[in-house]
């Protein structure tokens, strides 16, 4: 590894995760109605779903580039898709938490890994610069193979962090009042990033 190409990957990949987007809005959503348990089933499918992503990136990376523009479109449209419904869904049954069952697991888990693979951010980001930071005088693969890894580890990490925050801080807002309030204040935020991921636009 060239550990000085290495560690300026690592300090942008933090800053792209640390970024609001799709993930972190639909992760701080789902812990603040449903709590940190849903939560973190739900970064458990965008990390398998990140994980998806940057494995196609990092065996078909000159493919991908070719067809990038596509590809981002496609996967912005079915994203922007995808949070609007659930922003919508989140609005509409505000306030019902204490009267619906809550959704199985696996839907919170389900939803998050639709919520990663139509994440355009990821792929825009990955496809444009992960190859800046291959060292041409080393095999690529293992490179490559690394800077996926962690940066899969990276954002499980800081995910897990706001879905646990989100879903400590929702007693506050369970009382009845709270709770029809809450349930607005995150369909509208997944809406905003429904709209956010629209006005995406790929890096030249």
């Amino acid at each position: 590894m060239n550990w000085e190409l290495f560690s300026a990957f690592v300090v942008i990949t933090i800053i792209l995760i640390l970024t609001p987007g799709p993930v972190v809005t639909f992760v701080i959503a789902t812990g603040a109605t449903r709590g940190v348990r849903a939560a973190l089933l739900a970064v458990l499918g965008t990390t398998i779903g990140n994980a998806i992503l940057l494995a196609a990136i990092a065996v078909g990376l000159s493919w991908i580039l070719k067809n990038a523009a596509i590809l981002f479109e496609i996967l912005r449209w079915a994203g922007v898709a995808y949070l609007v419904w659930l922003g919508i869904q989140a609005w509409r049954h505000a306030g019902e938490a204490g009267g619906r069952a809550a959704p199985p697991g696996r839907v919170h888990f389900r939803r998050g890994l639709l919520v990663a693979l139509t994440n355009p951010k990821t792929i825009a980001f990955f496809t444009a610069f992960l190859p800046q930071f291959v060292d041409p005088s080393l095999p690529p693969e293992w490179q490559l193979f690394v800077m996926c890894a962690v940066s899969i580890l990276i954002a499980w990490l800081f995910d897990s962090g706001w879905a646990i925050a989100a879903g400590l801080g929702r007693a506050w807002f369970m009382k009845p009042s709270r709770a029809k309030l809450l349930g607005r204040m995150s369909g509208a935020v997944l809406i905003g990033g429904g709209i956010w991921l629209s006005l995406a636009r790929r890096p030249a």
